[in-house]
């Protein structure tokens, strides 16, 4: 999709080309004598138009609007409202192929709400066609956001910014949304080696180990999950070089599960196809470099995606077994469909070799958090105030928020077993602050923050498909602490 942000009032934005025209009604008085104008003050009083948020009115060739489809939105104050107003708006275009769209923001709008709608544009329109053998693209190409005072530096660092975004969240829904034979972790490295290889700098890097080179870093926890597949594993490592070199980077740890059967501990059938979805994290941290590829900030980022499937095999890993993880502790699995931990937990040890500024993994790591959270929130965990307090604070500018959840040491109790220095399970109570007490074990040399996102990756039903989130959330971090 193309970007543009431009300076049209109402009375320009009458007339102007385009094969769309999608205006967000602000709850104020409509006293101007142009024809959009004075189509919204009829609308509302015929109660066409209500002034509550969300509310639409859709017409073709309206009198005296060049624009043959006119799609009127109310809207409330601030970007959240935006978003709402411009995901309503663009759905009920959507339908019909339109390829130009004009969309008129409210008055005195300001950096985060070009960027909410820009976003919300993208979400809208967004159509998924990788392994259709006739598909449907997106009609919507060219975007025209339209602000009705002057245009300042500010804003089109937003729209910048914001189009990285989007280019971001979409390389996350691609591989997030590929079914597993088209997302091995073959392919996951593929795709990383193809982005670096596209990226117009030179700032970004790759690298992917094999299965030797994982055994010669004993990463036996990494290794256990993987070893009940055909398919081999890859350990994926990417670096964005913004900075100098002394610079401490910011590492992201993204859980790669391309499929996740549950191993001999397997799921249920009811949904497992969804399961694709369990490497989610990593398709995130593919997005962030995406998106960094872009905006080229001035710090220095590497990501980690241990990439594996888990399935039941006659080599797979045993529910009482014992390995031992590249940080030498031992773990028990008691449940092999605890297996995220257990790449998380070797990659969160090679993490500390970049001796890093701060560590956050991203994972779709329990279903007690999705419980917890619902689709709303990810589940934010952390050892360090300061970390958690900022990845807090991005989320909620990026309208991609997340909550934090304790990690008192009691929580800790159930990890403890007889034939290891640790199990991989608890008990179901507190299942996301159990699984991010044992992350918390490998994580000890560095601040660190952990995100669940298994309620907030993917959404189920009709609906069904990947969010792109948290690299909204992600980006806006790295953004603030680069600036």
């Amino acid at each position: 999709m193309n970007f543009e942000l431009i300076t049209l009032n109402w009375a320009a934005a009458a007339t102007t080309d385009t094969e769309a025209l999608l205006v967000l009604v602000p709850d104020a008085e409509i006293s101007g004598a142009d024809a959009l104008s004075q189509l919204i003050t009829e609308a509302r009083a015929s109660g066409a138009l209500d002034n509550k948020p969300g509310k639409l009115l859709s017409t073709w060739r309206a009198t005296g609007i060049t624009a043959p489809r006119l799609v009127l939105v109310s809207v409330g104050e601030g970007a959240a409202a935006v978003r709402k107003a411009v995901l309503t708006g663009v759905g009920a275009i959507k339908s019909t192929p339109v390829q130009r769209l004009t969309l008129c923001l409210p008055p005195a709008a300001n950096a985060a709400v070009v960027q909410a709608a820009t976003q919300a544009v993208a979400e809208a329109s967004y159509v998924y066609t990788t392994t259709k053998s006739k598909p449907e693209p997106r009609s919507l190409k060219h975007i025209t956001l339209a602000v009705p005072d002057a245009l300042t530096a500010e804003l089109q660092t937003s729209l910048a910014i914001a189009a990285a975004t989007v280019a971001g969240i979409e390389t996350a829904k691609e591989w997030a949304n590929r079914p597993a034979n088209h997302a091995t972790p073959k392919l996951l490295a593929d795709a990383a080696r193809s982005l670096v290889k596209s990226a117009k700098t030179s700032k970004l890097q790759c690298e992917v180990l094999g299965p030797k080179e994982v055994a010669e870093l004993h990463m036996g926890a990494f290794m256990a999950v993987a070893q009940g597949s055909d398919e081999p594993l890859r350990f994926i490592e990417l670096r964005y070089n913004g900075a100098a070199k002394s610079s401490a980077p910011v590492v992201l740890v993204g859980k790669g599960i391309t499929f996740d059967s549950g191993g001999i501990s397997i799921k249920p059938s009811a949904e497992m196809d969804e399961m694709k979805f369990d490497m989610c994290g990593a398709a995130s941290v593919l997005g962030v470099f995406r998106a960094l590829a872009e905006l080229k900030p001035k710090l220095n980022v590497v990501g980690l995606i241990p990439a594996c499937e888990n399935l039941p095999s006659s080599r797979a890993v045993k529910p009482g077994d014992v390995v031992t993880s590249m940080s030498g502790q031992t773990i028990e699995i008691l449940n092999t469909d605890a297996e995220g931990r257990l790449v998380l937990c070797d990659a969160l040890t090679y993490a500390a070799s970049f001796k890093p500024a701060a560590v956050i993994d991203i994972a779709t790591l329990t279903g007690a958090c999705m419980v917890a959270l619902g689709g709303v929130r990810h589940g934010l965990f952390s050892s360090n105030d300061a970390l958690a307090t900022a990845l807090q604070a991005a989320g909620e500018a990026a309208l991609d928020p997340c909550w934090r959840l304790p990690l008192d040491d009691d929580y800790a109790e159930g990890l403890k077993t007889n034939f290891a220095d640790v199990a991989n399970v608890a008990g179901r109570a507190g299942g996301a602050i159990t699984a991010a007490k044992f992350l918390q074990r490998f994580a000890a040399d560095f601040d660190w923050a952990h995100l669940d996102i298994a309620g907030t990756a993917w959404k189920s039903g009709a609906a069904k498909g990947a969010t792109g989130r948290p690299v909204a959330l992600l980006l806006s971090y790295l953004l603030a602490r680069a600036a």
